[in-house]
């Protein structure tokens, strides 16, 4: 069964507008996409739509995830949320609710660029 999220659509989209900051390919699989910036930092994009996806990235030894699960209704961005590198759930600091996936992921890439441990946020 396809998935409803176009990858290559959106391997398009991140060449297009975050070429400059890839470290090599994109990586595309039949249901996620990975690729490497050039600061190190190693991201995998997984999506089922554009409401529901995960976004786990390796920055050192650092592991981060942006995520759409709704587990914490407590947190400002339901049913968004940040597993930061100390492993604590807060508010997603970079995605917007209802915005298409290509934005998200835009914006993302344009925040792991500058800080991949998203500390300012």
């Amino acid at each position: 069964m396809k998935s409803a999220v176009d990858y290559e659509m959106l391997r398009d989209a991140i060449i297009d507008d975050y070429g400059e900051i890839l470290a090599g390919d994109i990586n595309l699989f039949q249901d996620a996409i990975s690729l490497e910036l050039l600061n190190g930092t190693l991201l995998e994009i997984k999506a089922a739509s554009n409401s529901e996806y995960s976004f786990i990235w390796k920055y050192g030894a650092h592991i981060l995830r942006l995520d759409t699960a709704p587990l914490h209704p407590e947190l400002a961005t339901f049913p968004h949320h940040l597993h930061d590198a100390g492993g604590v759930v807060r508010p997603d600091p970079v995605t917007t609710p209802g915005r298409p996936l290509a934005d998200n992921v835009r914006r993302l890439l344009a925040a792991l660029g500058h800080d991949p441990l998203l500390t300012a946020g």
